[in-house]
């Protein structure tokens, strides 16, 4: 027993050294597309604090979520947070399956630059909307009377640049159209749809993104705006977005993803020069038998040179 497990031990770790090394060159190779995107999301989250600053409390809007669901209050406030860090880290760790799993379809490096090009687009639009025109916060917090509804004028730089982490991130107001819990749920769940292969899994995570809807809501983090502007501002991104970006390689295929090497090109060129091929796709095998030269069994007859022989 104890010799079995040492044996799949050994075969996992060499399995994830193995995806170490292939990811290591693909993160060398787009190490700025990450970075930019790791950035982008700090930039995003102090476009958020700012617009604090902005916020004046003020009464409630009139919302339709706000009539048919009722509000689950602060003492209930994690239910909504808590399916949306179940979301979270569920696809965070999916994308780092193929360092465990034998049978694997992504690249972790090149999954997350899709992620980030389709988070940076999106959040990019949420701050134009939410910096455009400042509504009064419908969360337990934002309302009249909260001392954090609010903030002072700050007495640094250094205090705005640290977005007071984490207080600030989760006691924010103001960054209202359009829902951010929404953009990361609906980017996750979109490019699971696509790269993801249990089709079971699949449709819990449309259904986990349903109530996720209905929970913001509930808990009065944002108006029913906000979410509906994000189920139709996102989806309309990633799929332009996709459409532009080059489709990521299928690891189930027998496709090599790296560039083709020297070597490997001035192979395919001698093999086009031996056939006789222009077309780099035609590399069908020619044999010459008295006079005749042979293609995929269609004889094409060839003039033998006679004079002075």
């Amino acid at each position: 027993m104890s010799f079995y497990i040492g044996r799949e031990a050994s075969k996992l770790l060499r399995r994830f050294c193995a995806e170490a090394t292939t990811e290591f060159n693909l993160l060398a190779q787009n190490w700025k597309y990450i970075l930019g995107g790791v950035i982008f999301q700090y930039i995003h989250g102090l476009g958020a604090r700012g617009v604090h600053y902005l916020h004046r409390p003020g009464p409630t809007l009139q919302d339709i979520g706000f009539f048919l669901l009722p509000e689950l209050g602060s003492d209930n406030a994690y239910i909504s947070e808590t399916l949306f860090t179940t979301i979270f880290l569920s696809f965070a760790l999916w994308t780092f399956h193929p360092f465990i799993f034998k049978t694997k379809k992504i690249y972790t490096v090149l999954i997350w630059c899709r992620v980030l090009a389709f988070l940076v687009a999106c959040q990019f639009l949420r701050m134009i909307t939410f910096y455009s025109t400042q509504l009064p916060g419908p969360n337990y917090h934002c309302r009249e009377g909260s001392k954090l509804a609010t903030l002072p004028r700050p007495d640094s730089v250094l205090e705005v640049l640290l977005l007071n982490f984490p207080r600030g991130l989760l006691y924010g107001c103001g960054d209202l159209i359009f829902s951010s819990h929404m953009i990361f749920s609906l980017v996750f769940v979109r490019t699971y749809h696509k790269y993801g292969t249990r089709r079971f899994i699949k449709q819990c995570a449309w259904l986990a993104v349903i109530a996720q809807s209905f929970l913001i809501v509930a808990s009065r983090k944002h108006y029913t705006v906000d979410v509906v502007v994000a189920w139709y501002t996102v989806n309309l991104v990633v799929f332009f977005i996709d459409k532009k970006l080059p489709e990521l390689p299928d690891r189930t295929s027998a496709a090599s993803l790296l560039p083709v090497s020297k070597d490997s090109k001035t192979k395919e060129e001698n093999h086009k020069l031996l056939n006789g091929n222009r077309d780099p796709e035609d590399w069908r095998p020619r044999t010459q038998i008295n006079g005749k030269v042979m293609e995929d069994g269609n004889a094409v007859h060839v003039e033998a040179a006679t004079n002075g022989v």
